[in-house]
C-alpha cells in the first residue's frame, strides 16, 4: 500500500506544479476555449490540462520503475502499452485543442491508442462469464477492448461540462476502482495486489487530485479533450488490464462474486459519465441528430435549470458518483444489511440534496 501511496502523491505533485506552465502554453499556442451557446463560462478559459495530468501520470510510471515491487508490473510490457497509448491519446487532444480536430481524427486517434495498447497486451485476454473464464476468439477480444477505450473516452468527454466536474468524477471513480481492485487481488490464489489495474488508478486518482486545485469554480484552466480523454484511456485501460485477466475460479468466496464482480464493478465505478453518455445518444437520436453533435441538455446542465449554483451542481454530482461508485464495491465485498442501509441513506440524501438545495439555498446571482 505504501507504494501506491508513493504513487498517488508524486503524480498529484507533478500535475499540480506543472498545471500553470501548461496554462501559459495554452494561452501562447492559442488553445482557449470561446464563448460557445452551451458553455456555462462567462470569459474564455485556457484549455490544455491534459498535457499537465500526463506529465504527472508518466512521472508515476517512471518513479514505479525504481520501486521494489512495483517494477515487476512492467514485466508483461502492459504498463509500456498503457503509456504509449496515453502519450497518442493526449496528442490527439492537444491538437484538437489548439486547432479543432475534425470528429473522425479524433475517432481514428482513439482507435490508434486503443490499438497499441492492444499490441502491447492491454486486452481483454478472456470474458469472465457466469462463474467461468470464456475465451473469445482474438479478433473479437481486441474489437471489445477498442470498444471500452472508445466508450470511456467518450462518456468522460461528455461530462466535462462544469469546472472541476470530469476530474472529480474522474477521482472519485479511480479512488473506487483502486480499492476494488486492491481488496479483490487479496482473493486471488495465491494473493497479488501488485497490478497495472492497481497501479493506474493509483496513479489517475494522483493526477486528477493535483488538477483539481486549478480546475475547480472559478477554473484558470480547463482539461480540454486533451485531458478527458486521457483520464477516459487510463480508466479504460485498468477495466480491461483487471477485468480481462480475472479468471473466476480464482477468486475465493461465494460464486455470485466469482461471476458477477469482474464484469458489474467496473460499469458501476463509470455508471455517472456512462449514463450521460447513454442519455444524450439516445436524445439526440431522437431529434435526428447526430450522436456527437453537442448539445445544453447533459446531467450538469439540468442541474443547473433547476436551480443549482455551479459549485452546488458539481458537488452534488459528486456525491452521486460516489454513492454509485463507493456503494457497489462496499456491496461487492460487503454484502450485509449495514452496507444496504448505508447505500440508502446517502442515496437518500443526494436525492433530497439535488430536490431541494436550491429551495434552501438559492444560489447568488452575480452581478451583471
Amino acid at each position: 500500500m505504501r507504494e501506491y501511496l508513493l504513487i498517488a502523491v508524486v503524480a498529484m505533485a507533478v500535475t499540480y506544479v506543472a498545471t500553470p506552465l501548461v496554462r501559459a502554453l495554452a494561452v501562447v499556442f492559442g488553445a482557449v476555449t470561446p464563448l460557445r451557446e452551451r458553455d456555462v463560462h462567462r470569459v474564455p478559459i485556457p484549455r490544455l490540462g491534459g498535457v499537465a495530468i500526463f506529465l504527472g501520470f508518466a512521472a508515476a510510471t517512471l518513479v514505479a520503475r525504481e520501486l521494489p515491487y512495483l517494477k515487476g508490473v512492467y514485466a508483461s510490457g502492459q504498463m509500456t502499452g498503457v503509456l504509449l497509448g496515453a502519450a497518442i491519446i493526449v496528442a490527439v487532444g492537444a491538437l484538437d485543442d489548439v486547432r479543432e480536430l475534425d470528429w473522425w481524427a479524433k475517432f481514428a486517434g482513439q482507435v490508434l491508442a486503443a490499438g497499441v495498447m492492444a499490441y502491447k497486451g492491454v486486452v481483454m485476454l478472456s470474458v469472465p462469464f457466469f462463474g467461468t473464464s470464456t475465451v473469445l476468439p482474438g479478433p473479437v477480444l481486441v474489437a471489445v477492448t477498442v470498444f471500452v477505450v472508445l466508450a470511456t473516452t467518450n462518456a468522460v468527454n461528455f461530462i466535462d461540462g462544469l469546472d472541476g466536474l470530469a476530474a472529480g468524477i474522474v477521482a472519485i471513480a479511480g479512488f473506487a476502482f483502486f480499492v476494488y481492485s486492491y481488496v479483490l487481488s487479496h482473493t486471488y490464489d495465491p494473493p497479488n495486489v501488485f497490478s497495472t489495474a492497481t497501479f493506474v488508478t493509483a496513479a489517475t486518482f494522483g493526477c486528477c487530485l493535483g488538477f483539481l486545485p486549478h480546475n475547480f469554480n472559478p477554473a484558470r484552466l480547463f482539461m480540454g479533450d486533451s485531458g478527458a480523454l486521457l483520464l477516459g484511456l487510463l480508466l479504460a485501460a485498468a477495466t480491461i488490464s483487471l477485468t480481462g485477466s480475472v479468471d473466476p475460479s480464482s477468486v475465493s468466496g461465494d460464486q455470485l462474486t466469482a461471476a458477477l464482480l469482474p464484469i458489474l464493478a467496473p460499469l458501476a465505478v463509470l455508471s455517472l459519465p456512462f449514463l450521460d453518455m447513454l442519455l444524450a445518444v439516445l436524445r439526440r437520436t431522437r431529434a435526428g441528430q447526430r450522436p456527437w453533435q453537442p448539445d445544453a441538455k447533459h446531467l450538469h446542465h439540468r442541474m443547473l435549470a433547476i436551480g443549482h449554483g455551479h459549485r452546488a451542481a458539481v458537488l452534488i454530482l459528486y456525491l452521486w458518483a460516489a454513492v454509485l461508485a463507493l456503494g457497489t464495491v462496499s456491496l461487492a465485498f460487503y454484502r450485509g444489511w449495514l452496507s444496504v442501509v448505508a447505500i440508502g441513506v446517502a442515496a437518500a440524501v443526494a436525492a433530497v440534496f439535488t430536490a431541494y438545495l436550491p429551495k434552501w439555498f438559492p444560489p447568488k446571482v452575480p452581478p451583471s
